[in-house]
């Protein structure tokens, strides 16, 4: 991981780590605030960012002016326990950060397509570009839905794609998904992925070297800035 060893963070435990992330971003949107007068930030699901989510809903800012978006989505409704919307409504969108607006990607469309066509708009209009993304990784190299069994990966991971939100069908991704494109992602302010985990380290030491097909080494490619990368054991 030599190219990326001065963005390498390391924490002791998920709860320094969570410290750590949540102030860089509490800096990142407040920096934004002060010089745009707004802030956008696009957030993952999964099992690893809910007490982050917690740490960074405590963080005093002026989140009345912030605006939290998805980096993905299931498609099901914010009431399903796999909706991604859901968990952030739980442990982020609390506390202080109650007061942030919210701009999901999934609608009651008729088909993932429709609603990602749906999101592809509300997203232009309301959260881009974006000054924070905060990714996740899978075990099988996946970041945002960008899995590697998905039909359309080439098109997923298109550094010149006009699109801001697209559908995708995977089999590892169990339900339709919806994911912001890999452009979106890649011209936020301040990236950073969170994973924790020696067995995740390992999958992203693999893909930052000669594992280069892995997809989340996509977003290392194209970043405008350095990728940020919080890691605990």
């Amino acid at each position: 991981m030599d190219a990326a060893t001065r963005n390498w963070h390391e924490f002791a435990s998920s709860e320094t780590l969570a410290l750590a992330l949540s102030g860089a971003v509490a800096k990142v949107l407040s920096d934004a605030i002060a010089a745009n007068g707004k802030a956008t930030l696009a957030v993952s699901g999964g099992t690893t960012p809910g007490l982050f989510f917690r740490t960074l809903s405590r963080e005093k800012l002026d989140w009345a002016k912030v605006t939290v978006t998805l980096i993905d989505e299931r498609f099901v409704p914010a009431d399903s326990p796999r909706s991604n919307a859901g968990l952030v409504a739980a442990n982020l969108l609390q506390n202080e950060a109650a007061a942030a607006n919210f701009v999901g990607l999934y609608s009651e469309a008729g088909n993932v397509q429709s609603a990602a066509q749906r999101a592809n708009d509300s997203i232009a209009r309301s959260a881009l570009p974006l000054d924070a993304a905060i990714l996740g990784m899978g075990g099988d190299g996946h970041t945002a839905s960008f899995f590697p069994d998905a039909g359309n990966l080439t098109a997923l991971l298109d550094p010149a794609s006009k699109s801001n939100v697209l559908p995708v069908h995977a089999a590892s991704g169990i339900e339709p998904r919806l994911t912001l494109s890999l452009p979106r992602i890649a011209e936020a302010g301040f990236i950073a992925l969170h994973i924790e985990g020696a067995e995740k380290r390992r999958v992203l030491e693999a893909a930052l070297g000669t594992e280069e097909h892995l997809p989340v080494r996509a977003v290392f490619d194209h970043a405008r800035t350095p990728v940020q990368v919080f890691w605990a054991p």
